[in-house]
């Protein structure tokens, strides 16, 4: 069984390989091949751009591939969804696609621009969007730069945005969000059905929840006498109840549990007051629920 898997070449490239990495899986790219090396002999990855991936994996090209829940509906695609994979290519969070307009301008929502032209990459959602909102308006195909294109090219943009600094830096005003997208692993429909490619993507899906569940975690061990151990566990926050086992002295315990990495710096001298001893921090690749 060999699994076609397509990996989305640009923006998401570095984040998805990232991921895959932290979820088991080492693939190397080249700058001459859109076939990247994989050290599993079960996939065959094959570099696309995100937003032709749906249209490849419904005709069969590829059995699997991530890209963004946004694409997925613009292409209109049928499609099996694995998972949804909440990570962006700065952050690991959603990413928004808003209706953008110049600081200067006197719009202030959707229904100003009744008549006006909006430049887009994302066409059939933003028609879909304007419609709900009953006004008619001309969109356009925007081959990039949207951002530079109001005034002159446009009266307003529909562009993909995590911080909404470029935006800012262009002098341009969010006044709506059109959707909201992340990240998604999708399968063909006929793939799905086929068992062991099924049960390799569940587990490709698992080892990826896996992977996005330990992110910003970091796994805490440490000593404590039994006398101090309610103070200790009383500073710690926990994914679940720690984990308490015996030591071979019977008088000592270890408590072992995951806590957000951003808290360590603050709970780690308050251990230490609390009498935790031999305390270790160590990272976290996967966190399997």
């Amino acid at each position: 069984m060999k699994l076609k898997l397509g990996i989305p070449k640009g923006s998401l490239e570095t984040a998805t390989i990232e991921l895959f990495r932290r979820a088991g899986f080492t693939i190397t790219t080249s700058s001459r091949s859109y076939f990247p090396a994989i050290d599993d002999p079960e996939i065959e990855c094959m570099l696309i751009r995100a937003q032709e991936m749906a249209r490849y994996v419904e005709d069969g090209v590829l059995d699997a591939g991530l890209t963004g829940r946004d694409w997925v509906a613009e292409s209109g695609a049928t499609v099996e969804t694995i998972a949804d994979l909440i990570y962006a290519k700065q952050s690991f969070g959603k990413v928004r696609w808003v209706l953008a307009v110049p600081e200067s301008s006197t719009f202030r929502s959707v229904k100003d621009l009744e008549g006006k032209v909006i430049a887009t990459e994302l066409v059939e959602a933003t028609r879909r969007y304007l419609a709900a909102n009953g006004v008619k308006a001309k969109v356009e195909f925007s081959w990039g730069a949207t951002e530079v294109k109001p005034p002159e090219l446009a009266d307003a943009i529909v562009e993909v945005t995590e911080t909404g600094s470029s935006l800012r830096a262009n002098k341009l005003r969010i006044i709506e969000t059109v959707l909201e997208s992340n990240t998604q692993l999708i399968a063909n429909v006929t793939s799905w059905k086929d068992s062991e490619k099924r049960r390799k993507l569940e587990d490709i899906r698992m080892l990826l929840d896996g992977a996005i569940n330990a992110l910003g975690k970091v796994g805490l061990m440490l000593n404590v006498e039994k006398k101090n151990l309610a103070t200790v566990l009383a500073v710690l926050p926990a994914l679940k109840n720690p984990t308490v086992s015996t030591l071979s002295d019977n008088e000592w315990l270890a408590v072992n549990t995951i806590l957000d990495e951003s808290t360590v710096r603050n709970i780690l001298p308050r251990l230490k007051e609390a009498g935790a001893q031999g305390i270790v921090e160590y990272p976290l690749n996967k966190i399997v629920m």
